[in-house]
């Protein structure tokens, strides 16, 4: 099996939930891992991934994931299983409603509400594509970049990861950014193709969706991701899907941040198919602080 299919493999796995054993009255109990990884802490995106199945998982009928939003609350630690805990807040004619607390050691790493809609007809409108955008072909992979860095979160971003990620400007891994404005443009997708399950699709979206929402924010100031010093976290996360889409076909996410005070920064983005529809939105507030700030 090549590379690039073990690391889509790895993603299924970890989207693929087991049935947990504690008793909760108030909850359905799943339980994930995370697979083996340079880094300690857990990737924000695998838990939000991880929790949008855990709230599919109590579902009944065709109802796809609409919108979530969630609060990183603790750093996940990889070694770890992690547990989710769904309650089923509601479910009406047309929506339905979970609340998912992913646990570790007992305490919520993050807390996340998502509603869900069948199938419904209505008014059609969206922003449209930015223009003159390289094609994703055109654009050098991560692997390109870094892969003859010996080090291995370089090692991991770029051969282990199961989205091929191809930035449209400058990318932030060690050079200072020549263009200070708070944008930034991917192109990305998985490194194989996935099963025809919609449900797949969205989750593994909300995954790729953590990758690179704060890198607006890094542009503005000229930093990058190994600014000595810095410290960066994901505090919460909203995502709002609109349109059916696939993540084994190139989607282009386009990002920038509107503002950064007090210490923190907020990330927005939005996610076209190539075909120009607009199929998520994406909202992400990160702590971003600087040698000798407090």
């Amino acid at each position: 099996m090549s590379t690039q299919n073990t690391n889509t493999e790895t993603l299924l796995e970890l989207l693929s939930l087991k049935g947990g054993s504690e008793a909760r009255t108030d909850e359905d109990i799943f339980v994930g891992h995370t697979p083996p990884q340079a880094r300690d802490r857990v990737f924000g995106g695998q838990v939000l991934g991880q929790s949008v199945m855990a709230a599919y998982r109590t579902l009944e009928g065709d109802r796809p994931i609409h919108s979530m939003h969630g609060y990183f609350l603790r750093a996940g630690d990889a070694r770890l299983p992690i547990t989710f805990g769904v309650e089923r807040l509601r479910d009406g004619r047309s929506f339905s409603a979970r609340r998912v607390h992913a646990y570790q050691n007992g305490v919520p790493i993050l807390s996340m509400i998502a509603s869900f809609q069948e199938h419904s007809a209505g008014l059609d409108h969206q922003d449209t594509m930015p223009e003159g955008i390289p094609d994703p072909e055109s654009l050098p992979t991560t692997a390109d970049l870094i892969g003859e860095i010996d080090h291995p979160v370089a090692q991991e971003f770029a051969f282990n990861r199961p989205f091929d990620i191809r930035y449209v400007g400058e990318p932030l891994y060690f050079q200072q950014p020549t263009d200070r404005r708070a944008v930034n443009a991917v192109w990305m997708k998985t490194t194989a193709p996935m099963p025809d399950d919609d449900a797949l699709h969205r989750a593994a979206l909300a995954y790729a969706s953590d990758y690179t929402l704060l890198e607006p924010i890094l542009r503005r100031h000229g930093l990058t991701w190994i600014t000595r010093g810095m410290s960066v976290a994901s505090l919460d996360h909203a995502m709002w899907w609109h349109r059916p889409f696939r993540v084994d076909e190139w989607l282009l996410y386009v990002q920038e941040s509107p503002s950064a005070s007090g210490a923190r920064g907020l990330g927005t983005g939005r996610i076209f198919n190539r075909a120009g529809q607009l199929v998520a939105s994406v909202a992400q507030e990160g702590m971003l602080r600087l040698p000798g700030e407090d």
